[in-house]
């Protein structure tokens, strides 16, 4: 059996990412997106997204990768999937309606046998929805992690494919394809696999909150959430790779908006979804902790007070922004002096009049406080002696802790980090009667 052509409808973050890993296993890959411009730029080598590792799988497999603007060329693959980003609004609600668009031209140019995958994420009962032949139409989770996606694209855990029928066997075409990732395959109905995703983001979120809980509470009573951390790691009901750094707040639009879809089928079928609130709840609260670090600590003796912030991006290793806690501290600083840096996104996405800065450390210039909104790899190299120098305040936030803590202090400079509080003088919490 000849290797099937896979397509990809769509070339934002997902389908580029899985289209390059795609390559990278041997097949023959056509990537279409509507937009001229955006497509003569990836031909040109000129990236419009940022994502660690891309740019040298794309080079290494250009022979067998095809991006183009023209959705006809996708009548030649035996596989398309449609790989758009799905965008979200500020709470978290999906917009549809450019996924069925795509859905609908791309079906029109398909050989009438070749295979539809749906790759973005969408609700429970999307796919089942479709007009595509059943034997013909299937769902995958996508795996896209902002900043790991190529790792993420290339060495996957697992796939979990949503079919119209798990006990019948896959596509031939599509089952050699998968199978070419030599990773575990779980077949399900169409909206088990919808929901695998939120489940999984879901538990994301609990780890998330439990972190962030708990080093607020640390940061209170004289404790420190990194030594703690270990501790769960090591126990096999939680496990190594569990999220539990604490951060501020959950971003980046996945997880908001599985917890909306969550929050609203909960409605709808009046189910108790007082956690997932909860969750939510517990995120706008933690994404404020800079600005309470900056009130209680810088502007209630100097109101005027000049702000430096390393940071826009949601996370480290992106360009997205989506609900970045840096942008919602920037909404509570307007009318101050503020100085901004970020590798890869420019200021202007802000939409508040400020300061930008090409070297990292200008930030800190006369700055009264310099917090660290993203924790770039590169921002743990900070000259610190030099950054004593340049501000005129004392006081670094640094939420993620990529500093070292004792570097920070030797400078005399006061440090803020997450889930962490010098130790007390004497033992400060509650007495728990037995």
């Amino acid at each position: 059996m000849p290797s099937p052509i896979v397509g990809y409808a769509g070339l934002t973050h997902l389908g580029l990412n899985s289209a390059a890993a795609s390559a990278d296993k041997g097949f023959n890959v056509i990537g279409f997106h509507n937009d001229t411009d955006y497509v003569s730029a990836i031909n040109n080598g000129q990236l419009p997204i940022t994502e660690p590792g891309l740019d040298a799988l794309i080079k290494k497999n250009r022979s067998r990768l095809t991006f183009s603007d023209d959705i006809n060329n996708l009548d030649q693959c035996d596989i398309v999937y449609i790989s758009v980003d799905v965008p979200t609004d500020d709470q978290g609600n999906s917009e549809l309606n450019p996924i069925k668009d795509i859905i609908s031209i791309t079906e029109a140019i398909m050989r009438p046998d070749a295979l539809l995958v749906i790759l973005c994420q969408v609700p429970p009962g999307f796919t089942r929805e479709l007009s595509r032949a059943p034997d013909q139409l299937y769902y995958q989770v996508e795996t896209l992690i902002f900043g790991r996606a190529v790792e993420r694209a290339t060495l996957p855990e697992r796939f979990i494919i949503g079919c119209a029928n798990p006990d019948q066997n896959l596509d031939s075409r599509l089952e050699k394809y998968l199978n070419a990732f030599d990773c575990p395959i779980l077949p399900m109905r169409y909206e088990s696999a919808e929901l695998a995703k939120i489940s999984i983001n879901m538990c994301l979120v609990a780890s998330v909150s439990v972190a962030n809980t708990m080093a607020e509470i640390c940061e209170n009573v004289g404790a420190n959430w990194t030594e703690i951390i270990p501790s769960l790691k090591l126990d096999k009901r939680i496990g190594e790779f569990s999220y539990l750094k604490p951060g501020l707040g959950i971003a980046g639009g996945n997880l908001e908006r599985d917890l909306n879809t969550i929050i609203q089928l909960s409605k709808m079928h009046k189910i108790d979804s007082g956690v997932v609130a909860a969750w939510v709840k517990n995120s706008t609260h933690r994404k404020e902790w800079v600005w309470h670090i900056l009130k209680g600590k810088v502007l209630h003796s100097n109101p005027n007070a000049r702000i430096g912030i390393l940071g826009l991006a949601y996370k480290e290793n992106t360009h997205s922004t989506k609900n970045s806690p840096s942008l919602a501290l920037l909404k509570h600083l307007d009318g101050l002096t503020v100085c901004v840096h970020d590798p890869v996104v420019s200021s202007d996405v802000v939409g508040i009049p400020v300061s930008s800065s090409l070297k990292a450390e200008d930030v800190a210039n006369e700055a009264d406080a310099l917090a660290i909104m993203t924790p770039w790899p590169e921002y743990a190299k900070l000259d610190l002696d030099k950054i004593s120098l340049l501000m005129s305040g004392r006081i670094i936030i640094d939420p993620y802790a990529i500093l070292d803590r004792q570097q920070v202090k030797r400078t005399g400079l006061e440090y803020f980090t997450l889930g962490f509080s010098e130790l007390p003088e004497q033992t400060v919490g509650l007495t728990i009667n037995a």
